[in-house]
């Protein structure tokens, strides 16, 4: 589903313009980044938990030619859905 498709189902459900309906989204996503941006963790009840994880720097091997080389260390994000979204899921 992309933020377009996003945008058309909240103005069906809701009744918002587009423009609204647009500006709704674009806010909700803004603030779910910025929140992301300072390393907290977001709560959706019913839906799951973003958070992100630091990966430490750690030692690989290039596949090809079996050299040690050094994965730096970075920032990812992760998902866990609720319980709720998994019984949904899995409901079929």
């Amino acid at each position: 589903m992309t933020r377009a498709e996003i945008i058309d189902r909240l103005c069906e459900r809701i009744g918002f313009s587009k423009h609204v309906a647009s500006e709704v989204v674009q806010s909700i996503f803004a603030i779910l980044k910025e929140r992301l941006e300072k390393g907290e963790q977001v709560k959706i009840a019913g839906f799951g938990n973003f958070a992100v994880r630091v990966k430490h720097p750690r030692t690989g091997r290039n596949p090809q030619t079996g050299e040690a080389i050094m994965i730096s260390g970075r920032r990812v994000l992760s998902f866990k859905a609720s319980p709720v979204l998994k019984d949904a899921i899995n409901r079929s």
